[in-house]
C-alpha cells in the first residue's frame, strides 16, 4: 500500500509538470485537457478514503499554488487594481468533493466495471469546472453564463474523460509493480465446485 501511494504521488508530480506543456485547444472554445484532475480521479477510486483525502490535499494544494499570483495580480507597477480571485485552498475542497463522488461508485469498480468510473470522471470534471466558475463569478460580484463558457467546460470534461482508460491502465500497472491489490471482485470470483458421486 505504501509503495502504491508513493507511486501515485510521483504520478501526481509528473502530471503537474506535464500540465504546464499541454496547450489549450482553440478549436474547441479554448478547452483544456486536465491531466492532474484525471490522475486524481482515477487514483481516488483505487484507494481507501484516507489516502484519497491525502491525494485531494496534495492535488488541490498544487493546483492553487500554480494559479495564485499574489495580492495585486502580479507586478504592482503593471497591475494597478487588485484581482478578484479565489482564496488559496478552495481547490482542496473541490478535489475532496470529486474524490467522494468517485468513492460513491467504488463498489462497481471493485466488481470490475471500471467504465462507470471512467464516465464519472468526466462528470466530476464538469462539476469541478462549473463550481469553480460559479465561485469566480461570486467573487467578482456578477454572474455571466453564456454558451461559449458552457461549451468550454463541456469540451474540457469530454477531452479529459477520453483519456481515463489510459490512466486506469497505468494505475493497474503501478499496482502490479508495487504489489498493491486493486480488488476487482467481479473478475476474481470463482464458481464453487460441486462434488459428484
Amino acid at each position: 500500500m505504501i509503495r502504491y501511494t508513493f507511486s501515485i504521488l510521483v504520478l501526481v508530480l509528473v502530471a503537474v509538470i506535464a500540465q504546464q506543456f499541454i496547450p489549450s485547444l482553440t478549436v474547441l472554445y479554448g478547452s483544456r485537457f486536465l491531466l492532474l484532475a484525471l490522475v486524481f480521479l482515477c487514483a481516488a477510486v483505487t484507494v481507501p478514503v484516507p489516502v484519497m483525502l491525502l491525494l485531494a490535499f496534495v492535488c488541490g494544494f498544487l493546483t492553487d499554488a500554480q494559479n495564485t499570483i499574489g495580492p495585486h495580480g502580479g507586478d504592482p507597477e503593471v497591475y494597478t487594481r487588485t484581482v478578484e480571485q479565489l482564496r488559496f485552498g478552495y481547490s482542496i475542497l473541490l478535489y475532496g468533493f470529486m474524490g467522494y463522488l468517485m468513492h460513491g461508485i467504488q463498489p462497481l469498480f471493485r466488481q470490475g466495471q471500471w467504465q462507470f468510473s471512467a464516465m464519472l470522471s468526466g462528470v466530476a470534471v464538469f462539476l469541478y469546472l462549473l463550481v469553480e466558475y460559479f465561485l469566480i463569478n461570486f467573487i467578482r460580484g456578477g454572474f455571466v453564463m453564456n454558451q461559449t463558457v458552457l461549451l468550454k467546460i463541456a469540451c474540457s470534461s469530454a477531452i479529459t474523460m477520453t483519456f481515463s482508460p489510459l490512466i486506469f491502465w497505468l494505475l493497474f500497472r503501478l499496482a502490479d509493480w508495487s504489489g498493491y491489490t486493486i480488488r476487482m471482485d467481479g473478475l476474481k470470483k470463482e464458481k464453487p465446485r460441486t462434488l459428484t458421486a
